[in-house]
């Protein structure tokens, strides 16, 4: 038996890909990247996505160790705050998420009431620190440039590299988000593909292409060298950063990007009232997330 489970939940929604990983030998699970389901023309939230989760874990017997973000997405609102309220485990996230909050604590007008070190999740991982899920060691990469703070998570012969990578069809990340640099993202990739041949990798959104496949979301360190779009040929890293530059020239702002951080980089936690008594992100009241 293997000793290592992955067990992939797909938003079609967002695009995203929550892992549920597994020790199978101690039965102690970590979610990756978990979603909170968002309506934005309403302002409402669904634990639909995490509720699925939940069931897995209950179903088969799994104790909830770790929760772990890859960085603060700006795509979907994190349901980590949830999780942890109906099965306990720790929420962590890469050390530099504190510059993302101080980044966002202006935009978003925060004064006092937000602090910018990161206590609001459990634990900050530093590069190359090693933390243990169940038996397993899972070693933090820290992999910046789509975000300052992203990482990824090595569980022996299997990593999870987040927004960094997409699947070899679609290519990187975007990297013009706040103290986004195509250069640190080239280089991230790179680290990531000096690791074996043979690793197993987990991306965490798929978006498909123009071909006919279905949605998707394992790769390995071979096929991304061979065939990344924006990799592959012997990409130079100048010549990636023009391309990725030209790339994020031409997208759009993600359309959670606002609603999905002011929450994201709370670990989850839903943003206080304004002074008019309102909360601008609603949610049901069976949640009672606020």
């Amino acid at each position: 038996m293997n000793k290592l489970g992955v067990r992939p939940f797909f938003d079609k929604e967002t695009h995203t890909v929550t892992y549920v990983v597994t020790d199978n030998a101690s039965k102690h699970a970590a979610v990756i990247d978990p979603v909170l389901n968002f309506n934005a023309s309403t302002g409402g939230l669904c634990s639909c996505s995490a509720d699925k989760i939940i069931e897995y874990l209950d179903d088969n017997n799994l104790q909830l160790e770790w929760i772990l973000e890859t960085h603060a997405h700006s795509d979907h609102l994190t349901a980590s705050k949830y999780l942890k309220e109906k099965r306990g485990g720790q929420i962590g996230i890469g050390e530099h998420i504190k510059k993302v909050q101080s980044t966002f604590k202006k935009t978003f007008n925060y004064n006092s009431e937000m602090p910018c070190d990161g206590s609001q999740f459990d634990q900050l991982f530093e590069d190359g620190e090693v933390i243990y899920l169940g038996h397993i060691a899972i070693e933090i990469m820290h992999t910046p440039g789509h975000t300052p703070a992203c990482v990824s998570y090595k569980f022996e012969d299997t990593i999870f590299v987040g927004d960094t990578l997409f699947m070899p069809d679609y290519g990187t990340a975007r990297a013009d988000f706040p103290n986004g640099s195509a250069r640190s993202l080239y280089q991230s990739i790179q680290r990531i593909l000096s690791l074996p041949n043979s690793t197993r990798m987990f991306v965490g959104h798929d978006y498909k292409t123009n071909t006919k496949r279905n949605y998707a979301w394992e790769t390995s360190v071979l096929q991304q060298k061979r065939n990344n779009i924006h990799l592959k040929d012997g990409m130079t890293e100048q010549a990636f950063i023009k391309l990725r530059n030209a790339k994020d020239a031409t997208l759009e702002v993600p359309k959670l990007l606002m609603s999905a951080m002011q929450v994201n980089i709370r670990a989850g936690c839903l943003p206080e009232k304004e002074d008019n008594g309102v909360s601008y992100l609603k949610m049901p009241l069976v949640l009672e997330l606020s």
